[in-house]
Parts: C-alpha cells; sequence; structure tokens
C-alpha cells in the first residue's frame, strides 16, 4: 500500500513537471526597452579616442541637422560588416557621425579604424559600458538618429540593413 502512494505521488509529480516544462516552451520572454523615440537625449561626455581629450556630445549635436551615434567595437563582427554602409552614410552633408567605441581596447579601435577607414567626425570611448547603459543600448551594435534639438528620431538595433540605410537618408533629407 505505501508502494502504490508512492509510486502514485511520483507519478504526478512527474506529471506536474512535464507540464510546467511544455507551457513554459511556449511562453516568450523578450527583453525590449522602452521605447526612446522622441526622448531628450541624455548629455554626456567621453574622451576623444584619437585626440584623448574630454568631449561633450551636445557640443557634436549642434553642427548639422543630424547626428548618429554608432555604438561599435573593433571585436564586434557585425560591426566590421556594417562599417561600409557607416562610410556611405558620412558622406551624406547633413548628417554627423559619432562613434561610441564599446568596451574595447584603444589600440584594437584605432587599427580597427586605419584599416577599414573612418566614417566618424569624431569616436568617443565607452571603457566600461556606462555611456551606452545610460543611451538605452543593450548590445552592440545600435544606432541613434539623433536630431540638432537632442530628440532622439530613431534606434536601430544591430547591423544596420540596406532597407534602414534608404529610411535615414529620407529621414534627413
Amino acid at each position: 500500500m505505501k508502494k502504490k502512494t508512492f509510486y502514485s505521488i511520483l507519478t504526478l509529480l512527474f506529471i506536474f513537471i512535464f507540464i510546467l516544462l511544455f507551457k513554459s516552451l511556449f511562453n516568450v520572454n523578450v527583453y525590449k526597452p522602452s521605447e526612446i523615440k522622441n526622448k531628450e537625449l541624455v548629455e554626456f561626455s567621453g574622451k576623444d579616442l584619437l585626440l584623448n581629450k574630454n568631449i561633450n556630445i551636445k557640443k557634436l549635436l549642434i553642427k548639422k541637422n543630424f547626428t548618429i551615434i554608432n555604438i561599435w567595437a573593433s571585436w564586434c563582427t557585425p560591426c566590421k560588416s556594417e562599417h561600409k554602409k557607416l562610410m556611405e552614410l558620412s558622406n551624406l552633408d547633413n548628417l554627423t557621425l559619432v562613434g561610441l567605441n564599446y568596451k574595447d581596447k584603444p589600440i584594437s579601435a584605432k587599427k580597427f579604424i586605419n584599416d577599414m577607414g573612418n566614417p566618424y567626425s569624431k569616436i568617443l570611448t565607452d571603457p566600461d559600458g556606462t555611456i551606452s547603459i545610460q543611451l538605452g543600448a543593450y548590445g552592440i551594435p545600435e544606432t541613434f538618429l539623433i536630431n540638432k534639438n537632442s530628440k532622439i528620431l530613431k534606434k536601430y538595433i544591430g547591423e544596420l540593413t540596406i532597407e534602414q540605410i534608404l529610411e535615414i537618408k529620407k529621414i534627413i533629407n
């Protein structure tokens, strides 16, 4: 009798665990940060990668009507393939490109820029990732399109696609 009760409880426990695991397969928990469109850009300063002096982002925003802040690193594979698209964007008259070098070694970042070209008007360093977190980034590459009034118009997560490049060109023209 005790064995029968024990096996019944054990069977019910296994059924319960199976149902719980089976239901969890269809429960999607995707982290999506809150919408940042039309939010004011958080003011920050960072060291210039090439000149090693502190620069405030607000000074870079007023140069042209639109600014792109692109978070990248030399060790990031999608950043390497995205780089050609950024080189194309750097030729646009109404746009300033600012690079935010994320958790990278300065020597590696400089080698990356020397080898692949520099699309950025300024490259700021983010050695511990705190600036990127303040911006609302949670991975790299991430790209923010900002107007001269410091409003974030668009955030692109991951490598920029051709469609997104066309969308950026349409917005700034």
